[in-house]
């Protein structure tokens, strides 16, 4: 594997993701070895190529725990303005690099009906330390919800990863329209939990009554 230069704000991102797919060897692929196809300056773009799996109707095992907790450690380095700590453990998951190659692949065609609409506009949700200091506290949040146990229900993951994603393209690509969607999808994602937890607690409620 090679480290291909995926820094150029003006890449199309999803151009971007089948570079760094034809980038991997064969075989198995760690998490270090992915971050080291962007560079370690890339942690926005990385933090971008873990959501896409929640985003697609693929099955890669054991990601929602690894892929949500970097992405909240990626929150924390940008809140905190400094290169993020990634746990050695986490980086060192593998997996297959075919499985990974596939869903980014599809990430592409994805993102490539969103490359058009992406532009820089809405600067000030991007220009300054200040609010991409906020940016990060969203993005953790996102990460949060996202690592929440409720995979099996529809939109649990979907929905947080959306906000990630339109997140991270917002401040790579100096868009703050899609900053801006961003924070509107954690709103969502945190309503939706809430009406979740409303249904639970009327579930629980009703099956108490009928067994009192």
């Amino acid at each position: 594997m090679v480290a291909i230069d995926l820094k150029d704000p003006e890449a199309r991102l999803s151009q971007t993701l089948r570079t760094t797919a034809q980038a991997m060897g064969e075989g198995q692929i760690s998490l270090r070895e992915l971050l080291g196809l962007v560079g370690e300056q890339g942690m926005l773009l990385f933090c971008l190529l873990l959501t896409v799996p929640f985003l697609l109707p693929v099955s890669i095992p054991g990601i929602s725990s690894v892929f949500g907790l970097l992405i909240l450690f990626i929150g924390i380095g940008i809140t905190l303005n400094r290169v993020p700590w990634l746990p050695a453990r986490l980086m060192a998951r593998s997996f297959a690099t075919e499985q990974l190659k596939s869903t980014l692949h599809k990430g592409a065609d994805l993102l490539a009906r969103l490359d058009k609409f992406v532009r820089p506009r809405l600067l000030m949700l991007t220009a300054s330390s200040t609010i991409n200091r906020a940016n990060g506290l969203m993005i953790m949040l996102a990460a949060l919800l996202l690592m929440m146990p409720f995979g099996a229900i529809p939109l649990t993951n979907t929905l947080p990863a959306w906000a990630i994603l339109l997140l991270a393209i917002g401040m790579l690509q100096r868009d703050g329209l899609f900053v801006a969607l961003g924070y509107a999808l954690v709103a969502a994602t945190l309503v939706w939990f809430a009406v979740l937890a409303v249904g639970v607690l009327m579930a629980g409620q009703g099956l108490s009554g009928l067994l009192g």
